[in-house]
């Protein structure tokens, strides 16, 4: 059985997809790039506030799911300047505080959708 998760506090979907799927015990969230929910336009600013509102989103989409940031057991950050690593890496340790952190991996890609600067995906747990 898969259930299919919205969040209204979170960005509509940019493509055929969801923002994230209920299986197994798990919270399969895609990934999310800094769109404002109201908007649903790519937020300006510094990477900081890029990472910042990614983050805010995975978070709406994984507390929608009935889990949370704290329930992560594995994150992909996907950025297009790996240059900018350890500015994110300050903005998404203000995001997972706790021990133990989920599992990461961090790549650098040509291009993210709508020209955005970083994007996120997580598994995590149910709350």
């Amino acid at each position: 059985m898969k259930k299919v998760i919205f969040a209204p506090t979170a960005p509509t979907p940019v493509g055929p997809y969801s923002q994230a799927i209920v299986a197994g015990g798990f919270v399969f969230a895609s990934g999310q790039i800094p769109l404002d929910p109201a908007s649903g336009k790519l937020v300006e600013g510094e990477i900081e506030v890029q990472a910042e509102r990614v983050l805010q989103n995975l978070r709406a989409v994984l507390e929608a799911a009935g889990s949370s940031l704290d329930h992560v057991v594995r994150a992909t950050v996907y950025l297009v300047d790996l240059a900018v690593f350890p500015r994110v890496n300050a903005v998404y340790g203000r995001y997972f505080p706790a021990d133990p952190k989920p599992a990461r991996t961090t790549v650098q890609v040509a291009a993210l959708p709508l020209g955005a600067q970083v994007e996120i995906d997580a598994i995590a747990t149910l709350g």
